[in-house]
């Protein structure tokens, strides 16, 4: 059976999912077919229901949820870091600046769409962001990915996405990023298959840390190497990423209750009820 598998060029959603891809992991009868795309292509595409398992923003979920179920794995949380607001070092920016965002439907353009409501938002993809404020286009931009940890010296960071979802969310609380959704039409066994089989990747990734990076980048499948791809990778493809904790989902719930209370979703939902039924196979055991 081959499972359309969506996820972004990014570092750590290659990481993530390349110990499938080199059939490090056991896949029995699921062929898995790969699709790169941006971030916020991934999040269009999930509201159209292209892709049977496909990489989205958190804060797009609520508007996807009668069609894709959570999974519990391949996540991305802030731990006293995330994306970054960024500007030229001489700029001053006014209430109503011009601000670069890497998609409508990314978690950070909603934080950043309430912290400073005045801003005008221009959507553009993540990789051009960096170029649109050195050249005035812009008067800020949000950097994802890789950008965060090496952008050119005539900017400096307004504020850090980590500090804003603090003061929206209060303290103690992860940063949700971005995760991965399973179109509900799959059956549950299927579905719950996957999902182990994701989770097997990214655990296996971690175990192979060292010898996935250096395929990695010997194949050129990432766009940053050596300490700079580890330490990326540290950030965001880590054991935590394996499998949402309880402290997670509690920052996952906090997100949506923000978005509901400020009109980006119809109604209030909880994580845990969009989670995959595990106790399906168990029932089948018996």
């Amino acid at each position: 059976m081959k499972i359309h598998l969506a996820h972004s060029p990014d570092a750590d959603d290659i990481f993530m999912y390349y110990a499938i891809r080199f059939s490090w992991v056991e896949t029995g009868d699921l062929d898995f077919d790969n699709h790169a795309l941006d971030i916020e292509t991934l999040n269009e595409e999930a509201l159209e229901g292209r892709y049977d398992v496909s990489a989205i923003s958190f804060g797009l979920y609520p508007l996807i949820r009668q069609d894709y179920a959570l999974l519990r794995t391949a996540v991305s949380f802030g731990e006293g870091y995330g994306p970054k607001l960024i500007k030229l070092k001489e700029k001053r920016l006014r209430r109503n600046f011009k601000v670069a965002l890497s998609g409508r439907y990314t978690t950070n353009a909603m934080l950043i769409r309430l912290y400073y409501p005045q801003a005008r938002p221009i959507y553009m993809n993540f990789l051009e962001i960096e170029q649109a404020v050195l050249d005035g286009r812009v008067d800020a931009g949000v950097l994802i990915h890789e950008s965060i940890l090496d952008f050119d010296e005539r900017l400096t960071v307004e504020k850090e996405v980590w500090e804003i979802w603090q003061e929206l969310a209060g303290e103690g609380l992860p940063l949700p990023l971005g995760g991965m959704a399973l179109r509900r039409s799959l059956p549950l066994n299927r579905a719950i298959e996957i999902e182990r089989i994701l989770t097997d990747g990214v655990r296996i990734a971690n175990e192979r840390k060292r010898e996935l990076c250096q395929r990695l980048e010997a194949e050129k499948l990432v766009r940053i190497s050596d300490e700079m791809l580890e330490r990326y990778l540290d950030m965001y493809a880590s054991e935590e990423s394996a499998e949402l904790s309880p402290l997670q989902i509690e920052a996952l719930d906090r997100l949506w209750q923000i978005g509901y209370e400020a009109g980006f979703y119809d109604c209030p939902i909880k994580a845990e009820d969009h989670l995959i039924p595990r106790e399906y196979e168990e029932l089948r055991a018996l």
